[in-house]
């Protein structure tokens, strides 16, 4: 995959969005049977929203695909060139990372999503989705599969679906082939797979995030931010879990943005603060501070400080996305810089935290790891770099003694074309 051009890699993702299109109803079809069943067996209804692919959802995706044909190709990019001595050079360029194993729950359209993020960065996927779509995993990845067929330079194999959980658990102990596992789902699977492997895993246990409404911040855009950030789709891991209010302007926000909360059927447990504010608020207990609620669940606490607010978000929160309402300038950046968090973010919604609405065509998920991909982990999360060094028949003895020769070390404006 490392040699096969941008190209045709982008020809095949094309071709698998017009084979979506195509086959929009028998997908919607195969869906709903995956639907019906997890709702005969009582699975929340947060799962079954992200198991449902609808006309708007399929068609986000196929948008998304088209994005992401049109996006520069990472492999093969020059990231530095260094001349060592004349005639002696070394680039840093990026590679495919090799073969990744992508495991998600519940969420279908990420199949594809995953799938073709790794195709576009020259990487191997094997797949494993959760039982409850196992009908709908199936039938995309055998559209997937017959697209690439469609390309002789580009093996089949490439994309792969496990099934079983007996298969899950073989995956984890392939260290020797798996170059890297990306867990995508609850924060039992994240632990799990953790506990279970040596492979490399990238990706996010919870989405414990977070929005702050300063002392200084506009509370018209405020409520509007707030409640898109709980309700627009409360049942996604970029969903604001707590609200943080200033004190000095806590009983004008919470009682207007309350009544739209208790309209939407939102359920608010806040502190003793809160429910002198909003006495209709459940009592929020020291678990509901680190616990992701993944549903029409908020937590409220009124807070004394920005720094308050910020200790807040660093000690409970996941590192996955918190943001900040404000005016003023040197708050807004106190918090962009303390927050402890793989997205931070100034008078907007946590819900724009998303490879797509962040240009990346799509994600393989969200990661708080600090190595290697942060955040919304796109193509650039999905390769890695290779020192290329070319020479005229250069050797080290030349470098070394009484009269070695001296390196240069020369930065320059070079790129290797492979």
């Amino acid at each position: 995959m490392a040699g096969v051009s941008g190209e045709t890699k982008d020809r095949l993702i094309l071709a698998i969005a017009e084979e979506i299109d195509k086959q929009k109803e028998r997908i919607k079809e195969v869906n709903s049977r995956d639907t019906d069943q997890a709702s005969k067996i009582d699975l929340p209804s947060p799962m079954i929203k992200r198991l449902r692919l609808d006309d708007p959802k399929i068609a986000d995706l196929t948008k998304g695909l088209r994005l992401l044909a049109q996006l520069e190709d990472p492999v093969g990019k020059t990231l530095l060139c260094t001349q060592l001595d004349d005639g002696l050079e070394l680039y840093r360029v990026t590679s495919p990372i090799g073969v990744i194993g992508a495991i998600f729950e519940s969420r279908p359209d990420a199949l594809v999503q995953i799938a073709t993020l790794c195709l576009k960065s020259g990487n191997a996927v094997i797949l494993k989705g959760g039982s409850e779509a196992a009908r709908t995993n199936v039938f995309l990845t055998g559209l997937i599969r017959r697209s690439i067929k469609q390309f002789t330079e580009i093996p089949e194999d490439i994309v792969q679906l496990v099934e079983t959980r007996t298969d899950f658990t073989k995956l984890l102990k392939l260290d020797e082939y798996v170059d890297l596992l990306v867990p995508r789902g609850s924060s039992e699977l994240v632990r799990y797979i953790k506990r279970h492997t040596v492979i490399p895993v990238l990706g996010h246990a919870e989405g414990i995030c977070h929005e702050y409404v300063d002392a200084d911040a506009d509370l018209d855009m405020a409520a509007e931010i707030c409640y898109d950030a709980k309700v627009q789709y409360p049942a996604v891991c970029n969903a604001m879990n707590t609200l943080l209010v200033h004190k000095d302007v806590a009983d004008v926000f919470l009682s207007k943005l309350g009544k739209r909360y208790k309209e939407a059927h939102v359920q608010l447990r806040g502190d003793k603060k809160t429910r002198k504010i909003l006495p209709y608020a459940k009592e929020a207990v020291e678990r509901d501070w680190s616990t992701e609620h993944l549903g029409l669940i908020l937590n409220i606490r009124v807070v004394d400080s920005l720094q308050q607010a910020i200790d807040h978000v660093n000690q409970y929160g996941s590192h996955h996305t918190d943001g900040i309402v404000t005016e003023n300038t040197q708050n807004g950046k106190k918090f962009l810089r303390e927050a402890d968090s793989a997205v931070v973010i100034q008078n907007a919604s946590t819900r724009f935290s998303d490879g797509y609405r962040f240009g990346f065509g799509a994600e393989v998920g969200i990661s708080t790891n600090k190595i290697h991909a942060r955040g919304p982990v796109g193509l650039d999360g999905l390769v890695t770099y290779k020192y290329v060094v070319v020479g005229r028949g250069h050797v080290v003895s030349s470098y070394v003694g009484s009269n070695a020769k001296s390196f240069s070390h020369r930065l320059l404006e070079k790129t290797w074309n492979p």
